[in-house]
């Protein structure tokens, strides 16, 4: 692991707006995230991304139009566009009536990201599946939900879209990418025990050193650091894959026996290397975003209600998943229910990105055109 620095896959700047028009607090948090990358950059650490995320818009385009309040977001996109931000984030929203103008949002925008609240009593969950469904029919491939998910018992300050949402004065928040530090510890390890033990003492060293300079970034510009989200994130890349690193210690493949307990042994670690931890802080498994968790997709070594049992030990729920495009609105409901049941009865924050593909049925490829995805099969729902 020697000489081996740590991938910081965003720095997240969150502020609380009253009215759209404070475009000084947006301008004032793209400076920010600039400066911040560069000190990072220079003490040898690769950002790959930087964002902004605001309270919920439902409090600075209250009683606005339908058509007032996209004017007012696409307003905001320009002005992002303009400051070279790429990932811009509105918060989420908590009622029917404004859960059903995310679709029109989605459609009129490109760089901004939005999610819905689902409530304990389960409250939203069929709102926000009409919203994943619209989305996806208005959306070339689907890929409109890219930018949506909905979620329950989730804080604010989690560095993650899109379920990122801020609330109170201006802070920030590190998202990192492990993947390298665990594909190496697992391809090195004797046994479960073993790679604990090792991910455990190179990733508190590591993740020490970030949040040692995310301080003192925060104490130079007077902006409060919440926090690093410890979450281990996926891979495009087939060396970095979290399903690739698992099956170094798996006797099989990703979804054999076996898998659970690395989730959970993972989940574990993660939550212990830093006593500055925020959001997820868990193993992330997006199934588009990992080229080996595409790849036994694939190969139909592990299914839907797998990834819910393993939400139950580790990060962030259901995310990038396809499945089929005719999917009726019932069935995204159906899952988004067993969904936030997890979340509310273990206490724990998980979303859901779901992907219906227009025109495709289970077995069937998606074809994302897309540098942030890869294309998988679309998974069945029974």
């Amino acid at each position: 692991m020697e000489g081996r620095t740590m991938k910081i896959r965003t720095i997240t700047t969150g502020i609380s707006l009253d009215s759209p028009k404070e475009t000084a607090k947006i301008k004032m948090a793209a400076n920010f995230n600039k400066k911040a990358q560069m000190i990072f950059a220079e003490q040898g650490y690769e950002v790959q991304t930087t964002r902004i995320s605001t309270n919920t818009w439902e409090e600075y385009l209250a009683g606005l139009s339908l058509a007032a309040i996209i004017h007012e977001v696409q307003v905001l996109e320009e002005l992002c566009q303009s400051l070279d931000v790429s990932f811009f984030n509105i918060g989420y929203a908590s009622s029917p009536e404004t859960i059903d103008i995310i679709p029109e949002l989605n459609k009129n925008t490109s760089v901004i990201y939005c999610s819905s609240k689902i409530g304990s009593k389960l409250k939203n969950a069929t709102k926000s599946a009409q919203a994943i469904k619209r989305i996806s029919e208005e959306s070339d491939n689907g890929f409109g939900n890219f930018r949506f998910c909905a979620w329950a018992n989730c804080p604010p300050n989690i560095p993650f879209f899109p379920t990122s949402y801020h609330v109170g004065a201006i802070s920030f928040t590190i998202g990192l990418e492990l993947g390298e530090f665990v594909m190496q510890v697992f391809s090195q390890a004797q046994d479960l025990e073993d790679a604990e033990s090792k991910l455990q003492n190179i990733l508190t060293l590591e993740v020490g050193k970030v949040v040692a300079i995310a301080e003192q970034i925060s104490t130079q510009y007077d902006i409060k650091f919440h926090g690093v989200d410890t979450s281990l994130t996926p891979s495009l890349d087939q060396e970095n894959s979290i399903a690739f690193a698992y099956e170094k210690l798996l006797n099989g493949k990703f979804g054999n026996p076996g898998t659970l307990a690395i989730s959970g042994m993972l989940t574990r670690v993660l939550k212990n290397v830093s006593n500055k931890n925020c959001g997820y802080s868990g193993l992330m498994l997006p199934v588009c975003e990992d080229i080996g968790l595409a790849t036994r997709a694939n190969e139909q070594t592990y299914d839907i209600t797998n990834l819910l049992l393993y939400s139950a030990v580790c990060g962030c729920g259901l995310d990038t998943v396809p499945i089929p495009g005719d999917i009726k609105i019932e069935k995204i409901t159906a899952i988004l229910n067993d969904m936030a049941t997890l979340a509310f009865k273990l206490n724990k924050p998980l979303s859901a990105r779901l992907f219906p593909i227009p025109h495709k049925n289970a077995g069937e490829m998606t074809s994302f055109n897309s540098p942030y995805l890869v294309d998988c099969q679309i998974f069945s729902v029974n």
